[in-house]
């Protein structure tokens, strides 16, 4: 039981708004710094013809690391009545990926640093955004694996807590087998993105669902216990 302090209702609006809140800074970041789903080219341009938006892309990838670790703890307070290890492993998962993810945004800050203090001319530039951008990109590709398993728990919680819609559920788990084909699809098969963009399509279809569930429609309040 969540408990007085922690009403349910109020953990899922939470839960929904930061979700959401995650949903818009990665946004920001693919759209300002093209950092996330962008092709090496389209980052690596960024990096060295438009550094203050790049620097501006860098700022809400890390903003939505921290709420998707946000998001992460709340619905672990909402669903761990239903299966506390399961509800503490969700949390593992998302948190291991956050920090695998943070980690690839490291050499990303590594090339700014460079071109501030050393004074590279525009090839040496261009050359050390190019290695700094095939390090993250392979770090963002390995936290895909943690990303993929963290929705298996989520899904199968929702599916059996009784107080969500039961098609998020079915959502959530579509949602880690697409995520897992986009890793898969990186790692093998590289020329091929397109096998990735139904996976895109469903985990904003099902994460964005479940977040405007959680922060519109809510859920019902506990039953008091005596």
């Amino acid at each position: 039981m969540i408990g007085t302090a922690w009403p349910r209702t109020a953990v899922a609006r939470w839960a929904g708004g930061l979700y959401l809140a995650y949903v818009l800074a990665n946004v920001l970041a693919s759209q300002l710094g093209h950092i996330g789903l962008s092709d090496a080219d389209t980052l690596r341009a960024t990096i060295t013809g438009d550094e203050a938006l790049f620097r501006l892309g860098l700022v809400a990838a890390i903003s939505s690391a921290l709420l998707f670790v946000l998001t992460a703890w709340a619905l672990y307070v909402l669903l761990r009545p239903v299966n506390e290890p399961l509800a503490l492993l969700l949390l593992i998962l998302n948190a291991i990926g956050v920090a695998v993810q943070c980690a690839s945004y490291l050499p990303l800050f590594a090339v700014l640093a460079q071109s501030d203090s050393v004074g590279l001319t525009g090839p040496q530039l261009d050359a050390l955004a190019m290695l700094s951008v095939t390090t993250h990109q392979t770090g963002f590709i390995m936290a895909q694996v943690f990303f993929s398993a963290w929705l298996f728990p989520l899904g199968w919680l929702v599916l059996r807590s009784g107080f969500l819609p039961r098609f998020l559920g079915w959502l959530l788990l579509l949602d880690g087998v697409g995520v897992l084909v986009w890793f898969l699809q990186a790692l093998l098969a590289p020329g091929y993105s397109a096998i990735s963009y139904p996976s895109w399509a469903i985990g904003f279809i099902a994460e964005v669902s479940l977040a405007l569930w959680l922060l519109i429609k809510g859920v019902p309040p506990e039953e008091p216990t005596h």
